[in-house]
């Protein structure tokens, strides 16, 4: 029995049938598609990699203490692996439209919290892989290392033995309840005890007392200003686009313009909501939209555990700003303000803090907030660096990989950016009901990508050209002449 942390605890609070709290991705391979048996013995034999996978939820009455991770005395790994496929002629539009209808389905509570389909009848023999899995589980981050878990790293696929598994047994409630009482009564009391060390404890990156405090007071500034577009009420059925670039043509763009690789990003991002509202004939003029950026402040030591370990930035998307030039600049002086703040550090440490609150409170809270009316936050916007090297399924490799983030409350759009084998991928999930138009927020990416890209090679061109006629003309020939030789004698003036 592992009990939750309090963020895990909160992706299942705030959880209902209009917001499925998992995240997900869509991968294309080569073919030919496995046979489903196959697959299921190659899922089979990694699960001991992964414990998490056989363990459910198991909630407490009342919630009189956080959720805990239990083994499933009835796990069935065929429930868990589906097989379906795509009517012809199998392109990006039919895939599309069947991974917004299973992202849109909630995970089965009362069993392990994922889902694996494969899908067959892809153009060309291609085949895919949706899968799901709960953000009570892993965030992007760790998902990342959950999916080369279950992916080979060479084309050489050697099967593996299934391992043995016996589940624990299944605490009864009155177990449950004993453990609760001990984890809300002993657990913030150790917690105060740890106060004085706490305090003396070095921060990450030689932060300061200071540095936390300046940092929570700009998350409470940003938590003030409120913008309004794009939000409002959602329902139970999800739109799921992508919109694709590469990753040479993004660090191209960083090479000539200033910024990081995730400035671009946001600043591609920020054209295809400016095109989105446009296309909705919203004023933009001097308007932003507030994004959250999921911040990863796992330490290197704890990679490959699979929790959750999540801070968060809300820099403002200029959408504005017509010139992508000036677009990019924004965001960079806004990221360089942000990360300078510590907020990232400052909000994981409120995260951290939440423990000492009752579960029960803290369930609600988070509930409450997630259905309050609140235009604070206009969508979420995650970058998770995938890997740069290609991954197999039973020899096949994996070709694309289009990643799923949820939407929630009353943010009707969200997108999640992935990069794998120098390609840059962006999942966009939208409100079925509400973002009819989302392909045109896919297309301003792609578009964005392309301006920057045509500005940074432009100026690239400029300078070459530069340097070439440095490096061409003469140098400055002067003669050395003795001093006063060849220069006109100075006249003085007569003395009166």
């Amino acid at each position: 029995m592992d009990r939750m942390n309090a963020l895990d605890a909160s992706f299942l609070a705030i959880e209902d049938d209009t917001n499925p709290m998992h995240i997900g991705n869509v991968a294309t391979f080569e073919g030919p598609p496995p046979t489903y048996g196959d697959v299921v013995r190659m899922i089979a034999s990694k699960l001991h990699l992964v414990p998490r996978y056989r363990q459910k939820a198991r909630m407490l009455p009342i919630m009189l203490g956080r959720p805990v991770w239990v083994d499933d005395p009835h796990f069935q790994i065929l429930y868990h692996i589906r097989r379906t496929a795509v009517p012809a002629p199998g392109g990006d539009d039919e895939l599309r439209n069947l991974a917004g209808r299973v992202f849109a389905q909630r995970l089965d509570r009362g069993k392990p919290l994922w889902e694996i389909w494969i899908v067959e009848g892809l153009r060309d023999g291609r085949w895919a892989m949706i899968s799901k899995v709960h953000h009570a589980i892993v965030d992007g981050v760790s998902g990342t290392d959950l999916l080369a878990v279950l992916l080979d790293v060479t084309p050489d696929h050697e099967p593996s033995e299934i391992q043995p598994w016996e589940p624990e047994a299944e605490p009864n409630l009155a177990q449950l309840a004993a453990d609760a009482a001990m984890d809300s009564f002993i657990r913030p009391v150790e917690r105060l005890r740890s106060l004085p060390a706490f305090a003396r404890a070095p921060l990450p990156q030689g932060m300061s007392f200071h540095d936390v405090r300046r940092s929570v007071s700009v998350l409470v500034d940003t938590m003030r200003k409120r913008t309004a577009e794009l939000n409002g009420p959602i329902g139970p059925h999800r739109r799921w686009s992508w919109a694709k670039s590469s990753l040479a043509d993004v660090k191209e763009i960083r090479r000539s313009l200033p910024g990081t690789v995730n400035d671009v990003v946001l600043a591609v991002i920020t054209r295809g909501f400016r095109d989105l509202l446009i296309g909705r004939g919203a004023e933009v003029d001097g308007r932003v939209l507030r994004t959250l950026v999921p911040v990863s402040v796992r330490s290197e030591g704890e990679r490959g555990t699979y929790n959750n370990r999540v801070s968060g930035m809300f820099p403002d998307l200029p959408v504005g700003i017509a010139n992508p030039v000036e677009r990019l600049d924004n965001i960079r002086r806004q990221m360089d303000g942000l990360k300078e703040s510590k907020m990232a550090v400052g909000g994981d440490r409120l995260i951290q803090m939440s423990g000492f609150a009752p579960p029960m409170l803290l369930a609600v809270g988070q509930r409450l907030a997630s259905r309050l009316p609140q235009n604070v936050i206009n969508t979420v916007t995650t970058n998770v660096p995938g890997p740069q090297i290609p991954l197999y399924v039973m020899g096949r490799q994996m070709v694309e990989a289009y990643p799923f983030v949820p939407i929630m409350g009353s943010v009707r759009i969200s997108i999640a950016i992935f990069s794998y084998l120098g390609e840059l991928t962006f999942g966009v999930t939208g409100d079925y009901d509400t973002t009819a138009d989302i392909d045109v927020l896919c297309r301003g990416i792609e578009d964005g990508v392309a301006e920057l890209l045509k500005v940074a090679r432009s100026r690239a061109r400029t300078e070459a050209r530069l340097v070439e006629y440095a490096g061409k003309r003469p140098a400055a020939k002067r003669r050395a002449r003795p001093r006063g030789v060849g220069r006109p004698a100075k006249r003085v003036a007569p003395r009166t």
